[in-house]
């Protein structure tokens, strides 16, 4: 029962750690966008082009690799427990 509650728990925090994660990537890429047309582009449609900067970031690696917030977690305690147990 307790490695059930710590499961939930776990999934919890890392659920909140990945939300906040991903707000805060993605917020970082907007102001990189917004800059960007600030300081070079200054042509068209502003918004328009923050979106398809946005729309691109939606498919890019980095995106992707945030996932591994649930992964590492996971693998390290695995680890720790085979180290612990069968070494």
């Amino acid at each position: 029962m307790g490695i059930l509650r710590m499961a939930v728990i776990g999934f919890v925090v890392l659920t909140v750690f990945y939300v906040l994660l991903s707000v805060y990537s993605r917020s970082v890429r907007r102001e990189k966008l917004e800059k960007e047309w600030d300081e070079e582009v200054k042509t068209g449609d502003r918004d328009a082009y923050i979106e398809k900067g946005m729309a691109e970031y939606e498919g890019s690696l980095r995106r992707k690799l945030i996932i591994l917030v649930y992964v590492i977690p996971v693998l390290l305690v695995i680890g720790m427990l085979y180290v612990i147990n069968f070494m």
